[in-house]
């Protein structure tokens, strides 16, 4: 008896011991941010507080996310592919009646689970037509932010105009459920730096917090407040001094997100991870030199992401992690980290990668689905019979290959404009629908391999085939009139 109750209160001070040391998570999402625009890539752009976070942490630079918005949100609330929740084409665009699909729990559901309060805070972009798609109903004890893909960063305006039928503005800020009408004029970096505070300084900490901070910069429209242009004057190019302005704003918020960890005593016990969510937009200031292609391209500059992760309980610190991580990766990672569960979720695409960045282990990932999007317009003529389609737009990495397929988007690599070097464009037959690059070796791929490796070609291809017939179909309805914001109080919000 007496043995009993003493395991009985080992085991209790056991589990009362991994909870109190579980660590709080911050994931900070950046929008459109470029490859070149972290200041330990090199950039003329200044961010001190990213480089410090990243020097003292593990830098991702084999770390691939997706070449735009909601497919990249998607994958991390759901560990899934976008082939498998139906998100294979465009973005969620604000009138559009659909979203990440309510069968897919999402991190914030299992993290949640596991006994931490979740909070989010900033850009949403996974669809809200309906009230059970919102953040508040999607895992998250609060919300605080827009709904949308984009808008004006002082005005929270929004105007959908993707369908020329219609025109449809509206306000798009909320706090939970509520909208918000009254914070006009408040820069929207600013806003979500502040509420991030908010819950640093005023959560309950009888448990541990995960925070997703997914701020509005950098993407366009591009707005700054003046004081964060004079030191830019030098750079001539007015889109890049904007967009340099923004890059800083942001890289603040989050020395003050990191001040407010230090002050509360518990950025110690806080990991922070950093990513963007697509390649920057070279024709809105960012850029992503040296890597070819730019945001809603299969090139590399649309999906090879800044990322880092920082804590203290990371075992190798100060390092550089080559290994192969995906975006999918974060739903395992930070649910293990948590203490949860992945058990009963819809099949996962992305693998535990904590030993990995922790203690610099292998990498479980030997390959990544970049995507297949059957409703781009094909490209060219079919090259092989009875394996996948070359005419479908598609990319897939296996090991050091990367293979792309159909019409990948702008090729073009684009210098930075203060190198004052002219943009690259490759000329190359308009019907072409077929690249292979050695990754490893020629990570700004300039010279496709295809003609000369024709069994990795079909290898590839094959594996595009298998993907492609797990996939489920494509949602992307037309928009609906329902959703005009002058129906609901000149705010976007749920209309079904």
């Amino acid at each position: 008896m007496y043995l009993s109750v003493i395991l009985l209160l080992c085991a209790c001070c056991t589990v009362w011991s991994a909870s109190v040391s579980r660590p709080n998570i911050i994931f900070i999402l950046a929008d459109d941010y470029g490859f070149h625009d972290v200041g330990y890539h090199n950039s003329e752009i200044k961010t001190p507080n990213l480089d410090k976070l990243a020097g003292a942490g593990v830098k991702l630079e084999n770390y691939y996310v997706q070449p735009i918005c909601s497919p990249t949100r998607s994958q991390l609330m759901s560990g899934r592919y976008q082939i498998h929740t139906g998100l294979q084409h465009g973005i969620i665009w604000a009138s559009q009646p659909f979203g990440l699909p309510l069968g897919s729990a999402t991190i914030a559901d299992r993290i949640k689970a596991a006994g931490y309060s979740t909070y989010a805070v900033g850009k949403w972009h996974l669809g809200f037509f309906k009230n059970a798609y919102l953040p508040n109903n999607r895992g998250f004890n609060s919300f605080y932010g827009y709904l949308t893909g984009s808008e004006d960063y002082y005005t929270h305006h929004r105007c959908d105009n993707h369908q020329t039928e219609y025109h449809l503005c509206g306000t798009d800020l909320r706090d939970n459920l509520k909208p918000v009408l009254n914070e006009s004029g408040h820069y929207s970096t600013q806003l979500f730096t502040e509420k991030a505070v908010d819950v640093i300084k005023h959560h309950d900490k009888s448990k541990p917090f995960f925070l997703y901070l997914a701020y509005q910069s950098t993407h366009a429209p591009l707005q700054v407040p003046a004081k964060y242009l004079s030191q830019y004057s030098h750079i001539q190019d007015t889109q890049r001094r904007t967009y340099a302005g923004m890059t800083t704003c942001m890289d603040e918020g989050i020395g003050n997100v990191t001040a407010a960890l230090t002050a509360t005593g518990q950025l110690d016990n806080t990991l922070i991870v950093f990513s963007t969510d697509n390649g920057g937009q070279v024709h809105e200031g960012a850029n992503n030199w040296p890597l070819r292609g730019m945001k809603a391209t299969l090139w590399e500059g649309g999906s090879r992401a800044v990322g880092f992760v920082y804590g203290k309980m990371l075992k190798h610190k100060g390092t550089v992690n080559n290994e192969l991580i995906h975006v999918t990766d974060w739903f395992p990672t930070l649910v293990g980290v948590a203490g949860g569960t992945t058990h009963g979720t819809k099949p996962l695409d992305g693998f535990d990668q904590w030993t990995t960045i922790s203690e610099g282990g292998k990498s479980p990932r030997k390959e990544i689905l970049h995507n297949i999007d059957p409703l781009t317009h094909p490209m060219g003529q079919k090259l092989y019979n009875n394996t996948f389609d070359t005419r479908i737009r598609a990319a897939i990495r296996v090991g050091n290959w990367k293979l792309i397929t159909g019409n990948p988007g702008d090729g073009s690599w684009t210098p930075p404009p203060h190198l004052n070097k002219e943009v690259i464009v490759e000329k190359e037959d308009a019907a072409k629908n077929l690249w292979l690059f050695d990754i490893a070796h020629d990570p700004t791929e300039h010279v496709d391999l295809s003609s000369t490796n024709q069994g990795v070609v079909k290898n590839l291809l094959a594996r595009l085939a298998h993907y492609q017939s797990t996939a489920v179909p494509p949602v992307y309805p037309p928009a609906d009139p329902k959703s005009d914001p002058k129906l609901h109080g000149g705010v976007w919000g749920p209309w079904q």
